[in-house]
């Protein structure tokens, strides 16, 4: 079968719009969105180190097929991330060693997959960001079909092309195209907060005042 790639226009982000959300951590945008578009844990980077900020480029892929991946990193532009529905599939790597190395080649800025990768020690070696659902050394099929650029689901997130991904040791963070204005305000608000926060801690403070924990009642038990 075919590989489908929808014809669209994927909305742009500058390098400048891009450079703000460099110190933003997945969970900060995550509350600043309602304290949703976090995907699910099992979507974890191989290294703890490992962070991404860029928007997606999405692949929808069969079980245990990965040739709508392959078909998509030559189509990815510089700085854009993979964003795979593998279908939750544990026991079939779609990702591994030569395709990070063909990712690097198109100077795409990672991968976040909602299935199994392998050549996990190679591709931590090469510096590329993967955020997977699991390792496994059992390989893929190719041939089935799959599509680019379609909305898929990713750990439980809805992800459209042009979306804003963010990763870090805690995981990815979904930011919609039409939320990334707002969420940046909101995300700076909440860490300047949080930055005032530990102000009054150092001084003597508490966390429950600041963040308005209901009262404490104290009674007898029995």
């Amino acid at each position: 079968m075919p590989v489908i790639c929808y014809d669209i226009e994927i909305p742009r982000l500058t390098e400048s719009d891009l450079s703000a959300w460099q110190d933003i951590p997945a969970a900060v945008a995550s509350d600043c969105l309602g304290r949703s578009q976090a995907m699910a844990g099992a979507i974890s980077p191989l290294a703890p180190t490992m962070r991404i900020v860029a928007q997606a480029r999405t692949v929808d892929c069969m079980v245990s097929d990965n040739s709508a991946l392959h078909a998509a990193i030559a189509r990815c532009e510089p700085g854009d991330v993979l964003v795979c529905d593998g279908k939750g599939f544990e026991d079939g790597a779609l990702f591994g060693g030569l395709m990070t190395r063909s990712a690097l080649e198109h100077q795409i800025a990672g991968l976040v997959i909602d299935g199994a990768v392998r050549d996990s020690a190679e591709i931590v070696e090469a510096g590329f960001a993967c955020f997977a659902r699991s390792v496994v050394p059992g390989g893929p099929h190719k041939g089935f079909g799959g599509a680019i650029d379609g909305a898929v689901s990713c750990g439980g997130v809805s992800v459209s092309p042009g979306d804003l991904i963010i990763g870090d040791a805690d995981g990815v963070t979904v930011v919609p195209y039409s939320r990334i204005e707002d969420t940046l305000a909101a995300a700076n608000g909440l860490l300047e907060k949080e930055q005032k926060a530990l102000a009054g801690l150092a001084r003597g403070g508490s966390l429950a005042d600041v963040y308005g924990v209901p009262e404490v009642t104290m009674v007898k038990p029995g």
